[in-house]
């Protein structure tokens, strides 16, 4: 069964748990890195101060009781706009509906707000996640998006029209 969580900066083990897999996993479609969140950066108050972004809203995805799955909303720079970031599905969740299960809950979020875009940025090699944000209705924006690691290219950045609530 799947079951969503809504997190707290108290379920920060749950959520660092959840992020150092996926950084490890694919740290090709992430911005940060494994370093960054380990070693020194393995705080429980760096943790804590990331599930407290204000007004953000961050989901974990359950499968029959066990995490596989993640993903934040959060506020834009314009109170019309959220933005989707970190979302991850551990591999042996792929091809349950997770990512569809996480994507739908930071739309209703976003809508829920008050919130007429939903933005995110995707690597560009990342044909998969491309895929799925596709399948959801995003399309590329061709506004610039971050740099990638090196300087060389930016990352791709989609955004859909969300319901008003």
């Amino acid at each position: 069964m799947l079951e969503l969580r809504t997190l707290e900066s108290d379920d920060w083990p749950v959520w660092r748990e959840l992020r150092l897999a996926a950084l490890a996993e694919a740290p090709y479609a992430f911005g940060s890195t494994p370093a960054e969140w380990q070693g020194s950066g393995d705080r429980e108050e760096r943790w804590r101060t990331r599930l407290s972004i204000p007004g953000a809203k961050d989901f974990v995805a359950l499968l029959d009781g066990l995490p596989v799955g993640m993903v934040s909303g959060v506020p834009g720079e314009e109170a019309e706009n959220v933005e989707l970031i970190s979302l991850w599905v551990n591999p042996t969740a792929r091809g349950q509906g997770v990512g569809d299960y996480l994507i739908r809950a930071v739309e209703r979020w976003g809508a829920e707000r008050g919130a007429r875009t939903l933005w995110l940025s995707v690597m560009p090699d990342n044909h998969k996640a491309a895929a799925l944000y596709e399948r959801h209705g995003f399309t590329d924006t061709d506004e610039p998006g971050d740099l990638l690691p090196g300087g060389v290219g930016r990352e791709r950045v989609m955004a859909k029209s969300l319901a008003v609530v």
